[in-house]
């Protein structure tokens, strides 16, 4: 199953971090707009993405919620017909919640360097060190500090979970 390292963090400034990860990244801006259903799931999350083209992927992936670079296992299946396979899931299933963002991607050799502005949110930057098929993780969390510190960000902005759990955060509060 393929693997990265991921961390997410709370910025201040989409702007300002484009800049340093344009100067960091080979290749981007791509600019992405995305519509992130979750669905129920025992193990791990289960998510549909649905792109501005009408073509979607669906997503499963298994991470630790912590602050900080974290391995995660992720499958990813085309789904040409996402609405369809949204309907279908959400009855076999039911929603667990939905997020949409607009995506700002940087390619830094391996690494994806996400810059997300989320609906009901904020700002954030999420990396993700993609892993050799037998590399340990080691050598992705080194390179993913390393980013971070290149790009400015600091521990007190990391967070832990998935932007999903933030939102059912503030829906519980409201």
């Amino acid at each position: 199953m393929p693997r990265n390292i991921e961390i997410k963090a709370r910025v201040d400034s989409i702007e300002v971090l484009a800049a340093s990860a344009a100067a960091i990244g080979s290749d981007g801006p791509y600019h992405i707009a995305q519509d992130d259903t979750f669905f129920s799931c025992a193990s791990g999350r289960l998510k549909l993405r649905t792109f501005a083209d009408g073509n979607g992927e669906l997503i499963y992936y298994s991470r630790a919620d912590q602050q900080g670079p974290k391995v995660s296992f992720y499958v990813i299946s085309p789904a040409p017909a996402p609405d369809t396979l949204r309907e279908c899931l959400t009855l076999a299933y039911g929603q667990a919640g939905r997020v949409q963002k607009q995506r700002t991607l940087f390619l830094a050799g391996r690494t994806r360097i996400h810059l997300d502005q989320v609906a009901g949110l904020g700002n954030f930057m999420e990396l993700e060190v993609v892993l050799e098929e037998h590399e340990t993780p080691d050598a992705g969390m080194q390179e993913a500090h390393a980013l971070m510190a290149r790009l400015g960000i600091q521990p007190s902005q990391l967070i832990e979970g998935a932007y999903v759990d933030l939102l059912a955060a503030i829906a519980r509060k409201g």
